[in-house]
């Protein structure tokens, strides 16, 4: 890989934008998009993108299957398991891992009578997005359909509504009296 290749890749990793990573290697911006997606295309490149890519996930320990297991406990959180018979909260260090994971933050108000004295404490617990965890796991399982479908003219409801009286109409005919004047 020449120098410039090589700088492509560490740019795309940067944020994956192929044009952008060709723009900040280097090349012109004129041709950084075909230079971009020309350069994804090339074997070597393609290769060295996925070692590096391989190492962070191994280094960082940010993998697909990490990712998916965050997004299903937060889609799959049972509320229940952070509280106690009795409708309190549970401790922090008694809620088990995968409730923990879920809960996005903490608020904690205390409250004091007239002298000072500690008289109990407010405890709000926010959770994560569960309807967005849900909706990117059903995205992953291709269960929604993200894709515009645009509907050509065979399918237009004013074009099949005219195929569909055409011939039953009464069509114009010139009579001699019309031609007359």
């Amino acid at each position: 890989m020449t120098p410039k290749q090589t700088r492509f890749v560490q740019e795309y990793l940067v944020d994956l934008n192929a044009t952008q990573a060709a723009v900040r290697a280097g090349y012109s911006k004129r041709t950084a998009v075909k230079i971009g997606s020309e350069n994804l295309l090339k074997p070597d490149i393609a290769r060295e993108i996925q070692r590096a890519m391989d190492e962070r996930a191994a280094r960082t320990g940010i993998t697909a299957e990490r990712v998916l297991q965050e997004l299903a406990r937060i889609a799959f959180l049972d509320i229940r398991k952070a509280f106690n018979a009795d409708g309190s909260m549970k401790p922090l260090d008694q809620i088990d891992d995968e409730t923990a994971a879920a809960i996005a933050g903490l608020e904690v108000a205390e409250t004091f009578n007239d002298d000072g004295e500690h008289t109990g404490s407010v405890r709000k617990i926010k959770l994560s997005d569960k309807i967005g965890a849900l909706t990117l796991l059903a995205r992953h399982l291709g269960m929604l359909n993200d894709k515009l479908t645009l509907k050509g003219d065979a399918e237009n409801p004013l074009t099949l509504l005219v195929k569909a009286i055409q011939g039953t109409s009464i069509k114009p005919v010139a009579t001699p009296a019309l031609l007359a004047h």
